[in-house]
């Protein structure tokens, strides 16, 4: 008797992180469900179930020669968040496989994150609390030489996806003039959300807050440099939210050591830091261990999310929360899993 195989894949991810106990259960009456979560699922493994896998929960290499011998599959879906260069996606869209990630779960508490972090450098907050523990406090306007205010302050968006856009309706109270740089996005996406396009360069040297939401492709690694640090205001503050290797790290805490700008970075190139890592001593810094989306609600949702979809496709429908991977964009990102937060 033919048996319909969801293949459970999801390192750095596993079941018990990312879905509640009524939504495993929904999980578990699709098919039936084998799980390797303690590893990446061994190859021999993947191709044994391969030819009656309907769905894919995780990150599992599919090439060509795989999706040959998945005549059943209908959908993988990525609960990393991130696509990977691992799948052939050209050939996903032409058999009518779904390639989706439920990643926008991250976009909330990611962007609140954000902006605690950016009221944080403008104000000069946990600065102060360091200087008074320290017994270096400075009171009234004389402890307010290196703060502005965030409301009102020209902020400038480097990403304009998910994360951008529910910062962007985050800070709308704060009455923000808000430019955005986004080469993948028409300038009307932009526009409907009440910010002006602009180039890297105009977003740099014009706003007070910057932050950085792209994802890292293959055109993109370290753009943001020596260079662009130097465009930016003196005393800016610039919040690096998405991915380490966009930016010149060392050029950033440079800039950051100088004084020359405030920075506050979520990511950093290699996780977890480590405990010499010249990052923990660097001033001028507010850190954050990738911890910002890693709610324990926004994994939840991530699960849920990605179960929904997946008895929609099961039923012959179209996913209505994930977004789906795009072939002239998924094969050009070069994310790398990250670390459960």
């Amino acid at each position: 008797m033919s048996r319909d195989i969801i293949l459970v894949d999801p390192l750095p991810r596993t079941l018990d992180l990312i879905m509640e106990p009524a939504v495993r259960a929904r999980l578990e009456a699709l098919g039936e469900v084998i799980v390797c979560e303690d590893r990446q699922m061994p190859a021999d493994m993947v191709d044994r179930y391969l030819p009656e896998t309907v769905l894919i929960f995780g990150q599992t290499d599919m090439p060509k020669e795989r999706l040959d011998r998945a005549p059943k599959l209908k959908a993988i879906i990525n609960v990393e968040s991130n696509f990977l260069p691992n799948i052939d996606y050209q050939a996903c869209v032409e058999r009518g496989i779904w390639v989706i990630t439920p990643a926008s779960a991250f976009a909330a508490p990611v962007a609140e994150a954000a902006l605690a972090m950016a009221l944080d450098l403008a104000r000069g907050i946990t600065k102060a609390d360091r200087e008074f523990r320290a017994g270096t406090e400075a009171y009234g306007l004389e402890g307010n030489t290196e703060t502005f205010r965030f409301t009102g302050a020209p902020v400038g968006l480097i990403g304009f996806g998910d994360l951008g856009q529910a910062f962007r309706d985050l800070i709308r109270p704060f009455k923000n003039k808000v430019r955005v740089f986004d080469p993948w996005l028409p300038n009307e996406i932009i526009e409907r959300q009440d910010c002006e396009p602009a180039t890297l360069d105009e977003v740099l040297r014009q706003s007070q807050v910057v932050c950085v939401f792209a994802s890292v492709t293959s055109e993109n690694e370290g753009f943001i440099g020596a260079r662009e640090f130097a465009l930016m205001k003196k005393g800016a503050a610039f919040l690096l939210m998405s991915r380490a290797a966009v930016v010149d790290f060392p050029a950033m805490l440079e800039a950051a050591a100088s004084g020359h700008i405030k920075v506050a970075t979520d990511v950093f190139p290699e996780e977890p830091v480590a405990a010499d890592d010249p990052v923990r001593q660097t001033p001028g810094l507010l850190l954050s261990a990738h911890r910002t989306g890693g709610t324990r609600d926004a994994f939840y949702a991530l699960g849920s999310m990605a179960v929904a979809d997946a008895e929609l496709i099961m039923k012959g429908l179209p996913p209505r929360l994930c977004r789906r991977a795009d072939p002239a964009t998924a094969m050009r990102m070069r994310s790398k899993p990250v670390a459960v937060s």
